[in-house]
């Protein structure tokens, strides 16, 4: 699908629904979202980032815990979206089977696909790919709950 240079979910509405702030808000916007199916995140990776001063300084990848917890951010948003409910959290419980494929350098435009895997209760288990371009760089599958604030 065509990405549209208007975010259907914008940097505000993602801060007044993920707790996270700088250095921890991995996300920029969502741009594809589907009630209860899907959302696609993007995040845009530039040499700023304060990991990459520590995280192989001479040759800077993003680290791949990142690139899950990105993922998970766009779990949540997908979650809480999903639900339609105000003043919860939505708190990240696990990951299975994550694959780091490719790395991910400052530049890049990271792209996180979230799919809905099943759902039970206020528990919500995802999949998540991350992709540069066409290229899968990273894929795990999550889980979130979502509780009271």
């Amino acid at each position: 699908m065509a990405e549209s240079n208007t975010p259907f979910i914008d940097i505000q509405e993602i801060m007044n629904i993920l707790p996270h702030r700088y250095p921890f808000l991995l996300i920029d916007r969502i741009v594809e979202f589907e009630k209860g199916k899907m959302a696609k995140g993007i995040k845009n990776v530039t040499i700023n980032e304060p990991f990459f001063q520590g995280h192989f300084p001479s040759h800077p990848i993003m680290p791949g815990v990142l690139i899950i917890e990105a993922m998970a951010q766009v779990g949540g948003v997908l979650a809480f979206k999903s639900a339609d409910v105000s003043n919860r959290l939505v708190y990240f419980m696990g990951i299975d089977g994550a694959r780091f494929r490719n790395p991910v350098f400052p530049g890049d435009t990271l792209e996180i696909v979230c799919e809905v895997k099943k759902t039970r209760g206020t528990i919500w288990t995802f999949t998540g790919n991350a992709f540069v371009g066409e290229r899968r760089v990273a894929e795990a599958e999550l889980m979130a709950t979502i509780v009271e604030r």
